[in-house]
């Protein structure tokens, strides 16, 4: 199973959920760090990513044969993340058979209607114990 967490700025999201990840699963897991900067692929490394690559062809080429992409829900809005975001990484995302586990945190202009607003570990806990333990069944 190939789980690709992407994140930008300073990493911090894309670290709790990688580290979570790992925790959870193990070396069970492969996770991939893919940072829109250097520094948020290194905050994700530094939580025990087991590869990780920066910017947006790293971004590009990986993400089309994952299984999961999880990450902010800014990680699909072209120029979020103060220009981090390129329209060439969403739509590779976008494009990307995955299953894409987004969290509804940002500092774009936007609301998702009917989803609550709950602090960042709440998110994290269900994409893992939930949705992944779904996917991943018995890995």
């Amino acid at each position: 199973m190939k789980v690709c967490v992407v994140d930008g700025q300073g990493g911090g999201i894309g670290s709790v959920v990688v580290k979570r990840i790992k925790e959870e699963f193990g070396e069970r897991v492969v996770v991939f760090a893919l940072g829109t900067n250097a520094i948020a692929t290194a905050q994700m490394m530094k939580a025990r990513a087991n590869r990780g690559g920066t910017g947006e062809n790293a971004i590009r080429v990986t993400v089309r044969d994952a299984d999961v992409v999880v990450g902010p829900i800014s990680i699909i809005i072209a120029d979020s993340m103060m220009g981090e975001v390129t329209a060439g990484m969403v739509a590779a995302i976008g494009r990307s058979r995955a299953l894409k586990l987004l969290i509804p945190l940002t500092q774009e202009r936007l609301e998702v209607a009917g989803v609550k607003k709950k602090p960042l570990p709440h998110y994290v806990e269900e994409i893992v114990t939930k949705k992944l333990k779904e996917l991943l069944g018995d890995v």
